[in-house]
């Protein structure tokens, strides 16, 4: 009698053993999920798009990068056959400003030349020429600026600022008002849109770049490799340069400093002629990991030598063995003589290759990609409202 109450009361107010552990194991899988989500959340942007229809969005290039004020326009690309990003209007003419959601500003054409802001929404202005010649005044292009950035804008519409040049070379942060943009467009994996200069992702087919495990070592004819266009006596890298070209052999390609023009065959198949490149940044900030590692150095199948953020800031990107950190040795001549036993010991070096058996390799294509990029994002993003209260602070930090 009492065994038969206790399996009744076990039933009702309790939990037999099995649907104990059937909670265990619902509970186990939403942590799991929370898990995933979190660390999903963190990673770059993978290739492929979500199979919920976005909603349609338009997104303004206020300028072409890099001189595009006085350029020809170029046709904006296909998000969907690009990106596997659908329901983008990319738009160049500013008469549609008024439409649209988002409107992208590029660092250094905001900061160099005369200012060259939208209008306040629904204000009567001078026109774009007149106002030009009055930028040259101080006082003027500082009312200018106020005026930009408490103005009024289209309902709901969004201010990125793009950028993807460091800290180091990123003039005229310091002029910029606070609160005038909406959202941050860069390397920084803590930007409101996270777009690097490249990323790995999973490989789901052998044919995915990079073909292979190991590149053929009979091709490498050389050791170490640096293409550089721009050299400044100044930087890190050179310093560094200097020291270990006195250990060991370093071929140097580019326009910048001392090195010889790039072959006819290009960068890539240059490199793939070396065992290691050097992957060495302007300047060491957080993030800042360029192509000089994804595309010279991966894509071309040679072991890149970084000089760069610390190995942690690498390694939150890549496999710790796909690289080689200046900073693991104590000075260049240890570098030198750790390149050179992977030089004599074949087996040691194909190990920094073992990433590719999983991964291969996205670089970012600019301007198209990260245009694209904030238009994916407004579609994601909610009617929060949100600005950036000091832009200089948080990039330079």
């Amino acid at each position: 009698m009492g065994a038969r109450w206790g399996q009744r009361h076990t039933r009702r107010g309790g939990l037999s053993l099995s649907e104990i552990q059937l909670a265990l194991m619902a509970a186990s899988l939403v942590c799991s999920a929370v898990i995933v989500y979190v660390c999903w959340k963190q990673l770059p942007p993978l290739p492929w798009g979500s199979s919920v229809p976005p909603r349609r969005v338009s997104v303004l290039l206020w300028w072409e990068p890099f001189g595009g004020r006085h350029r020809a326009k170029r046709p904006p690309p296909d998000c969907r056959l690009r990106f596997n990003i659908s329901g983008c209007s990319l738009l160049t003419d500013r008469a549609a400003y008024g439409e649209a959601q988002a409107v992208l500003f590029h660092h250094r054409d905001l900061v160099k030349g005369p200012l060259d802001w939208p209008p306040p929404w629904g204000v009567h202005v001078r026109p774009a020429e007149e106002q030009q010649v009055l930028m040259d005044d101080e006082e003027e292009a500082a009312e200018a600026l106020a005026l930009a950035a408490s103005g009024p804008r289209p309902p709901g519409q969004r201010w990125v600022w793009m950028n993807f040049e460091s800290p180091t070379h990123s003039p005229g942060l310091q002029s910029l008002a606070g609160n005038l943009f909406n959202w941050t467009l860069s390397y920084r994996a803590d930007s409101d849109i996270f777009v690097p200069y490249g990323y790995l992702y999973p490989r789901t087919h052998p044919s995915e770049q990079p073909p292979g495990l190991v590149p053929p070592l009979a091709r490498k004819q050389g050791l170490v490799a640096w293409v550089v266009s721009n050299w400044d006596e100044r930087q890190a890298r050179v310093r560094y340069y200097r020291q270990l070209s006195q250990y060991v052999t370093v071929d140097l390609f580019g326009k910048g400093g001392p090195g010889q023009p790039l072959p006819d065959v290009g960068l890539l198949h240059t490199v793939a002629r070396y065992k290691f490149y050097l992957s060495f940044e302007n300047s060491q900030h957080l993030d800042y990991i360029t192509e000089k590692l994804w595309r010279n150095a991966f894509l071309a199948g040679a072991v890149p030598v970084v000089l760069g953020p610390d190995r942690a800031n690498y390694e939150r990107f890549v496999p710790r063995r796909s690289f080689i950190h200046v900073d693991d040795f104590p000075d260049a001549s240890s570098l030198a003589a750790h390149l050179q036993f992977l030089d004599r010991n074949p087996a040691a070096y194909r190990g920094y290759f073992s990433w590719r058996r999983s991964y291969a390799v996205h670089v970012t294509s600019f301007w198209d990609e990260p245009w694209c990029r904030a238009c994916q994002a407004v579609q994601m993003a909610g009617d929060q409202p949100k600005s950036v209260p000091n832009l200089a602070g948080w990039f330079q930090r």
